[in-house]
């Protein structure tokens, strides 16, 4: 089970496409197996569907060594599989394995001895063992014997030009113990980072849950505290600043108008749910999570103050939210507060324009000019764009209230003193 030449990769999403640039790049040979055609269609031609530099450059330079497919039968061509497939959560915040299961099913059907099946989504404790297993055991084959099965659970984050596929440390756990070391040669083969071998994959699967959890509940902890500055007048981003000269125990985090991203308002329900079965109840994690859901209406309780400071209301009043995608610098959308806000806003019947210079499509307006053209701002994303804002561009617009979501304006001041009502998320 070793001697690995080819790949598949089961979904070129953020996680899949640029892991199968390096796979590529390595001389491996390389499978892509996604269920859009498009997606397919994109990566074959050496265009990436995702709005990365990075990822523009890198699937442009493996153009015709990554073959792309809708066709699983690829599976069965290659001699280690690694899925990288969405787990989302539902509207009622339970964990959704459907991705996971097809995935499985898929394998299931062309896997053979020798095969090493790793997933690199996000799951709880137990999802690879109680859910994969028995499904890829349907093939006749078992695992720990036929083939191995493994946990490496990725550590993608998107915009980041210093940590990604290629440098990014990896945990892996494997079935059997024993054979751990041949799935963590494959990383290490395709990775500069440190890859670290546990003891089982349960651990694995833990680690991934407990590293976005601790983020989760440190942003939901400097979340509340920005609350509680603004009714005491404290401004938190200097008060971060002064605690971040400490040099050991602290770690700083920021506060915002949401928390969004694919992993840390998604995976503590994973690791929540997961417990309710076997009898524990997670208090604090299920706290953080209602504290960082309630972050956009927060901000838009901050945004009816300031319009209340000045005669007005939400209804009515031309309203634009600066920014859907959920960090600065990227097109990735999925779970962003911003769409909490803007459904908000709609609700209380404002006259409402959205822009975001990375999702057009998902724009009202084309340019940030005609966006600027508002009563009132809502800085729903950090993108690098949105710092041509000058307090005296703003004045010259009209704006009248302007809300800073993340905090991204380090001259507030100077845009309260162009009479223009200023409210950040614990600074005002």
């Amino acid at each position: 089970m070793g001697n690995i030449k080819s790949v598949c990769i089961i979904g070129l999403g953020y996680v899949g496409l640029p892991l199968a640039c390096v796979c590529a790049e390595k001389g491996y040979t390389t499978y892509g197996f996604d269920v859009k055609k498009d997606i397919v269609d994109k990566t074959n031609s050496g265009i990436s569907h995702i709005d990365d530099e990075w990822l523009k450059q890198h699937v442009k330079q493996v153009k015709g060594k990554i073959i792309a497919t809708t066709d699983s039968s690829v599976i069965a061509k290659s001699e280690i599989v690694l899925i990288c497939v969405p787990t989302p959560i539902d509207k009622q915040y339970h964990p959704d394995l459907k991705p996971v299961v097809l995935s499985t099913e898929s394998i299931s059907k062309h896997l053979k001895k020798g095969h090493i099946i790793v997933l690199e989504s996000t799951v709880f404790p137990g999802t690879v063992e109680e859910v994969m297993q028995p499904i890829l055991e349907k093939s006749g084959l078992k695992a720990g014997k036929d083939f191995i099965l493994a946990h490496c659970p990725e550590r993608i984050d998107p915009g980041n030009k210093k940590w990604n596929v290629t440098n990014i440390p990896r945990v892996v756990g494997a079935i059997p113990k024993e054979k751990t070391k041949v799935v963590a040669d494959f990383y290490r083969s395709i990775t500069s980072g440190e890859v670290i071998e546990l003891s089982s994959i349960k651990a694995a699967e833990a680690t991934k849950i407990m590293e976005n959890t601790f983020r989760d509940v440190n942003i939901a902890f400097v979340n509340e505290m920005a609350m509680s500055f603004d009714q005491l007048g404290i401004d938190i981003t200097e008060v971060i600043k002064g605690a971040s000269t400490k040099p050991f125990a602290f770690m700083p985090h920021y506060p915002g108008c949401g928390v969004g991203g694919h992993c840390i308002p998604v995976d503590p329900y994973y690791l929540i749910e997961r417990a309710k079965t076997a009898g524990f109840s997670h208090n604090f994690l299920s706290l953080a999570r209602e504290i960082n859901n309630n972050m956009p209406k927060y901000t838009i309780t901050r945004l009816a103050e300031a319009l209340n400071k000045i005669g007005k209301s939400v209804k009515g009043t031309k309203i634009t939210v600066l920014g859907v995608a959920y960090k600065g610098g990227v097109d990735d959308d999925r779970e962003s507060p911003a769409y909490h806000i803007i459904d908000e806003l709609k609700k209380l019947g404002a006259s409402l324009k959205i822009f975001d210079p990375h999702l057009i499509s998902k724009s009202t307006v084309k340019t940030l000019e005609e966006a600027l053209d508002a009563d009132a701002i809502v800085i729903a994303t950090n993108h690098p764009e949105f710092k041509v804002i000058t307090p005296e561009l703003l004045a010259k617009r009209g704006v009248k209230v302007i809300i800073d979501g993340k905090n991204m304006f380090d001259n507030f001041e100077a845009i309260k003193k162009a009479g223009i009502e200023y409210r950040g998320i614990g600074r005002s």
